[in-house]
């Protein structure tokens, strides 16, 4: 793990991986462990779950420093936009196609 923080609507983990591993796998892990855990220490009201689906983004070694600020600064940027405008701005950054009912929901 490079560096991790939290929003209440989302989280990013900055991390590095090697090609032979299962992204899928990972996340499916760190989605039933973390779920678990929050749930056992009763640390919501209601059940905890996390939403369908997850976004992945790759970075080179280069710009491990700018993308751990980028996450560390989280309360910053959101000031500025939303996460769900600013998460459709990287995946048209990233020349990524999505159809809109796939793309994250906002907290009611």
């Amino acid at each position: 793990m490079i560096s991790i923080h939290s929003m209440p609507d989302h989280l990013h983990m900055f991390f590095g991986f090697r090609p032979n591993q299962s992204l899928s796998d990972l996340m499916r892990l760190v989605k039933s462990d973390s779920s678990e855990w929050i749930n056992n220490k009763k640390l919501t009201p209601s059940v905890f779950r996390w939403q369908e689906g997850y976004g992945a983004f790759s970075y080179s070694r280069s710009q491990i420093k700018a993308v751990s600020e980028y996450i560390e600064n989280q309360e910053e940027h959101h000031r500025k936009r939303t996460f769900l405008e600013e998460y459709k701005l990287f995946l048209d950054q990233f020349e990524v196609e999505y159809d809109k009912q796939y793309i994250f929901k906002p907290l009611e």
